[in-house]
């Protein structure tokens, strides 16, 4: 009886306290709002700009046009860096010629920062769509290949002998045992490509675009209007925690022997 008090005491204290945390945020910002109003509209000013981007429009896009305009470029992005990552990651993990030849490499251009790499992308290729697309590029690939090649090293020894023992070559091996036992690594590095490309490219746009995000923190912080530059940040925020539930939701139909 005492332990089914406790675990519901328990339920219930994980159900109020990210709630507390919200309120107490709430309130934070409330009370430096009114002590600061020069230098954060509170939460009703906000609510009023959030609804103003709708009747007048920032550079003739409303407000979802411009989340569409970043997630699009995130998305753009990430296919690519899924697919070369990964398919890296797995090589450097699997071969150890490749290993030698490309780690070093990795290690050199890993620690360098994406908003380092802007203005050398803008001098190369210019404001466009395609350099915004290859920030995020360049901001989420080193990640994948890191979880992905860890992963695929971790595998147990044991598996990989026993696929041997039973006939299989060293693709079957790795498609049928390595690459599914180092899926949760894998996923991880999905999680956090995400993340990194979710900020990387609202980096990308606060230097140089009409749409997206980055862009109304931008124009709203060049116009002095601290309003629209909060709406842009809790509209960056909402779709980040929003893309964070949608992994967590996607990786236990991926890897569901993981949240066992």
């Amino acid at each position: 009886m005492d332990k089914n008090k406790k675990s519901n005491w328990m339920n219930t204290a994980y159900m109020v306290l990210p709630a507390a945390a919200i309120l107490l945020v709430l309130a934070g910002w409330i009370s430096f709002a009114f002590l600061n109003p020069r230098l954060m509209p509170g939460p009703v000013e906000v609510m009023h700009r959030f609804v103003k981007t709708f009747t007048k429009p920032v550079a003739n896009t409303i407000l979802f046009g411009h989340i569409w305009a970043s997630l699009r470029r995130v998305l753009i992005g990430l296919i690519f860096a899924w697919v070369i990552g990964t398919s890296l990651g797995v090589l450097i993990g699997w071969n150890k010629n490749a290993r030698a030849f490309l780690g070093s490499v990795l290690e050199v251009l890993r620690p360098i920062p994406p908003i380092a790499w802007i203005p050398l992308v803008i001098m190369w290729f210019g404001i466009g769509e395609f350099s915004k697309i290859f920030i995020v590029f360049i901001g989420t690939i080193f990640g994948l290949i890191v979880n992905t090649s860890a992963g695929i090293k971790l595998v147990d020894r044991i598996n990989v002998d026993a696929g041997k023992i039973f006939g299989g070559n060293q693709r079957q091996i790795l498609i049928d045992i390595v690459i599914p036992t180092a899926l949760p690594s894998i996923f991880a590095g999905v999680r956090t490509s995400v993340s990194c490309g979710w900020t990387t490219v609202v980096a990308a746009e606060m230097l140089g675009a009409k749409e997206g995000l980055g862009s109304l923190v931008t124009k709203g912080w060049q116009g002095n209007d601290m309003a629209l530059v909060l709406v842009a940040v809790i509209s960056i925020a909402a779709i980040g925690a929003l893309l964070s539930v949608i992994l967590s939701k996607l990786e236990k139909v991926v890897c569901p022997w993981n949240n066992i």
